[in-house]
């Protein structure tokens, strides 16, 4: 996996998302300081309406953002909003009230909406080879996962030593490093789409995604791998604090377990993938997530939940929720042209992050409601839902090479200039504008 770094634009590009990562995380956690510097007790709120924000931010920006992607180089793009998001962090933490927080957030946020899909679409240009496309992905879904363990870790030493605004400037260093190696290394920039109007430029992806049968059951998938996740993410310090009245050092393992089942399989699949296709590793990465978040629920039934029943499904639910996630970009790569990469990862960066928008909230309000088994159960159903979306949407099968007939173009045009019928791998595009073998 790691001898894709001797190709050096990936390298810099890959250590520009990890040290890009580990300023985020320190962020993280000095926002949760910052929040209760100035609200106190009302805190949970700060950071809950900083999380929502979060999120509109992504579902709303990206579409935007990637609609003009291709329309500007690339290199001085993702440069840019590197600065941007150093100079919103170093901003913080001068605030003294919670608009402000909430203003710099949503500024933070929508620099990180234009440059993560940017980012994500630029590597399969790097890496146009599928098997080292891969181990790309595996490799970004272990730095996702590394930067778990290590920045609240590196955020616990230095506090230690010093106040927490000062961990700000971790992320302000995070986001200039970034921006350093990304503008050391040439990107390649495809060519710019065909002039539109904002209205088709902007909707271009999502309508290129929801168009495209495997994109829809990605989209499925999603729904599955946020409703397990949420149930991780949300409700684990409840079960561990509250239910299971353990240590603090106790919820930091019990992460560990999730972050541990991803990075394995994020270890595993470059080699799985090799010899099996997306679907079916994915499908049965949701399921896994379905059948543990049951099993869980089963046991607490029958016996009260124990720590290391929870460790042992969160250790699971991690593998099948990186099986699902990690080979996303495969998909995305498979189903647009190179300019029209950025506005279809956008278009994934925006609807992936609307099914954590319903997840998150619903994750909580279950818990708090009906408690851990109901919460367990109707979240394993929702993941259900997902996969029978998925098998739906996504026949199986899935071939590369389509063949296909064209009555919507003159016989001069040059995609039919050797017959009106041919073969090759379809993907939505002018010539192509739904998934059909006539046109």
């Amino acid at each position: 996996m790691f001898e894709i770094l001797a190709d050096r634009t990936y390298r810099h590009l890959f250590l520009a998302q990890v040290v890009a990562l580990l300023g985020t995380g320190l962020a993280t956690v000095a926002l949760g300081l910052l929040a209760y510097d100035i609200a106190g007790d009302g805190a949970a709120m700060v950071l809950g309406m900083v999380f929502t924000i979060k999120m509109i931010a992504y579902v709303g920006i990206a579409p935007i953002a990637g609609a003009f992607a291709d329309r500007v180089n690339r290199r001085a793009l993702l440069v840019t909003l590197d600065v941007i998001r150093a100079g919103v962090a170093l901003c913080l933490p001068f605030v003294t009230e919670v608009w402000q927080v909430y203003v710099l957030i949503f500024l933070l946020q929508s620099a990180s909406a234009a440059f993560t899909p940017t980012f994500q679409a630029t590597i399969p240009d790097v890496l146009p080879e599928e098997r080292q496309y891969t181990r790309a992905l595996s490799l970004s879904r272990l730095a996702y996962d590394l930067e778990n363990i290590v920045s609240p870790t590196l955020a616990a030493l230095l506090l230690a030593v010093m106040s927490y605004n000062t961990l700000f400037l971790g992320t302000v260093a995070g986001f200039t490093a970034s921006a350093i190696l990304v503008f050391s290394v040439l990107l390649p920039s495809p060519k710019p789409s065909e002039p539109r109007g904002i209205y088709d430029r902007t909707t271009r992806g999502i309508r290129i995604y929801l168009a495209t049968p495997r994109l829809r059951g990605l989209l499925s998938l999603n729904l599955a791998a946020s409703s397990a996740g949420a149930m991780v993410l949300v409700n684990t310090v409840v079960m561990v604090r509250g239910t299971l009245s353990l240590s603090e050092s106790a919820l930091a393992w019990t992460m560990f377990a999730f972050g541990t089942g991803s990075m394995l399989a994020a270890l595993a699949l470059p080699r799985i993938l090799d010899r099996l296709a997306d679907r079916p590793v994915m499908l049965s990465g949701a399921a896994l997530t379905v059948v543990t978040l049951l099993g869980l629920a089963l046991s607490v039934i029958l016996s009260a939940l124990t720590w290391p029943a929870l460790l042992f499904a969160w250790l699971f639910v991690g593998l099948g929720y990186s099986a699902v996630l990690t080979p996303s970009g495969r998909l995305l790569r498979r189903s647009a042209h190179p300019e029209d990469r950025p506005a279809v990862f956008a278009a994934q960066f925006a609807l992936s992050h609307a099914c954590w928008l319903l997840t998150y909230p619903l994750s909580g309000w279950l818990m708090t409601q009906f408690g851990m088994i109901l919460a367990l159960v109707i979240l394993a159903a929702l993941a259900a839902v997902g996969i029978g979306l998925a098998l739906t949407l996504w026949p199986a099968g899935d071939p590369e090479m389509i063949e296909h007939r064209h009555d919507n173009l003159p016989v001069d045009h040059p995609h039919v200039r050797d017959g009106k019928r041919h073969a090759h791998a379809l993907v939505i595009d002018d010539c192509h504008p739904r998934w059909a073998t006539h046109f």
